[in-house]
């Protein structure tokens, strides 16, 4: 998601550069590895939410970081029809080899929902990453484990910031 300062990107590149950086596990794979032995949580259990936190997290972004903009609703829009692409797809091959039906977008939708309950429940405290980080942890399988909110937390506000500088490197053009 390197772009130079203020360069010209129509909406659906932006949409698909996001949603390429939603999806990308390099970093959900470091986050697992640099986890210290003495976690409580489950090292594929971290990782699974991890990347439905990114997900989520850079959704959130696009509404957030575009709130006064007259593109926000078509990139949501179109980054979140990639995610239920995806989501399908993956889906798809994971009933496949488990033979098990998973829709991994509702998955996406309810995990969304969740979060934004926790923030709501909590809307005194000015930082989300605060309140994410203990939800990401408990979705993890331990809410008292301090390094899967450590891990939450840094993730959101990895994301944020990373889906903040691109948008703010681009012009938005059709």
């Amino acid at each position: 998601m390197t772009q130079p300062e203020h360069e010209n990107t129509g909406l659906e590149e932006a949409a698909q550069n996001l949603f390429n950086f939603a999806v990308n596990r390099d970093d959900v794979k470091a986050f697992v590895e640099n986890l210290p032995s003495e976690t409580k949580c489950k090292p594929a259990a971290v990782e699974y939410e991890l990347q439905l936190l990114k997900i989520i997290a850079t959704g959130w972004s696009i509404s957030f970081f575009l709130e006064n903009s007259p593109h926000r609703e078509q990139v949501a829009e179109s980054y979140w029809k990639q995610i239920h692409g995806f989501s399908a797809d993956l889906s798809e091959t994971t009933g496949l080899m488990t033979g098990c039906d998973i829709d991994y977008f509702q998955v996406v939708k309810s995990r969304l929902d969740m979060y934004v309950a926790a923030l709501r429940a909590k809307s005194q405290i000015t930082e989300p990453a605060a309140v994410i980080g203990p939800a990401f942890a408990k979705f993890c399988g331990n809410s008292d484990d301090v390094f899967s909110v450590r891990s939450g937390s840094r993730m959101f506000m990895l994301t944020v910031a990373r889906v903040q500088g691109y948008l703010e490197s681009i012009d938005l053009e059709q």
